[in-house]
């Protein structure tokens, strides 16, 4: 539409996504390189390469990076580390990380699902067909995560989502009860401030130039009852008749956009205030014209029977 927009600072979570699945680099790539490994595996060796592969890397954190860099916390153990998400920082303990990711269900188990009369059975272990036997090694936790990451963001892609955010006031499930810390990490952790702050600087309303002075032209002596110019001229003609403030508004190439619903509402209640006064202008004008035309019709009678009564 043409519009000026003002840039809206936000947390790009994009360097903590490449951090966490980036396929060559990121920790979920390295867990599954430390499972697939030859040898003595542990957590100790993961643990060693992520410190090494991200030493420099502004949101991880670790006891080793902490020490490289002089800083005393005694809140990270030696077998955590940290992320610094936009929203706060949290540890992971890389224990039980290698059994987990290799915790996969045995393949004669899967088989012997797969082998059921029940449809519903056999649709949740498709791994189980014998024809479909590889001699690949089965795919690890992360591998399965990423993959179930990928078929949903494809999914939400191609839909237009409508996201409901809800807030838990408590976590005692009780009435009238508002915890403002928990409240307050609930807003961060679902990026509400990033929304506000765009909302904001965004405009609520947009509608189409004639549609919008069909509406509201009865506002200004200027274009009502008709308009002849152009649709946007008559929409700028009469919001300027109607001194709102300018930074409310902006002219897009088809549409008007307007900024706070304030200023929507208050266009509403002149409207409605207008359609009042024209609706008595129409039952005065009616009433009158009713009126004459009764007097002339008691006029006219008056003079035929003084006519006759003569």
């Amino acid at each position: 539409q043409g519009i000026q927009w003002t840039a809206v600072e936000f947390f790009d979570n994009s360097i903590i996504c490449n951090l966490i699945e980036n396929s060559k680099c990121g920790i979920l790539a390295m867990l599954d390189e430390e499972c697939l490994r030859p040898g003595v595996v542990n957590e100790d060796t993961f643990l060693t390469k992520l410190n090494k592969l991200f030493a420099t890397h502004k949101h991880y954190e670790s006891k080793e990076t902490q020490n490289a860099q002089h800083i005393m916390d005694a809140s990270l153990p030696s077998q955590c580390f940290r992320i610094h998400h936009y929203a706060g920082k949290v540890t992971y303990n890389v224990t039980g990380f290698i059994e987990k990711n290799n915790d996969l269900l045995f393949r004669d188990l899967s088989q012997a699902m797969w082998a059921s009369q029940h449809a519903l059975l056999r649709s949740l272990f498709p791994e189980g067909d014998p024809q479909k036997v590889s001699l690949k090694l089965p795919p690890t936790a992360s591998f399965q995560f990423k993959a179930s990451v990928a078929t949903l963001m494809k999914n939400l892609y191609s839909k237009n989502p409508n996201y409901i955010r809800c807030i838990k006031p408590n976590e005692t499930k009780t009435a009238m009860l508002f915890t403002p810390e928990l409240v307050l990490a609930q807003i961060r952790y679902l990026g509400l401030m990033e929304n506000v702050r765009v909302r904001r600087a965004g405009y609520a309303f947009r509608q189409l130039y004639d549609s919008f002075l069909e509406r509201y032209k009865m506002l200004s002596p200027h274009t009502w009852p008709r308009w002849t110019g152009s649709h946007r001229e008559g929409t700028e003609v009469l919001l300027a008749d109607l001194a709102l403030p300018p930074e409310e508004l902006a002219f897009g190439h088809t549409k008007i956009f307007i900024r706070s619903p304030r200023t929507l509402f208050d266009l509403e209640r002149r409207r409605q205030e207008r359609v009042a006064e024209l609706a008595t202008l129409i039952q005065k004008i009616f009433r009158g014209w009713r009126c004459r035309t009764q007097y002339q019709l008691m006029r006219k009678s008056q003079i035929i029977i003084s006519a006759w009564f003569r």
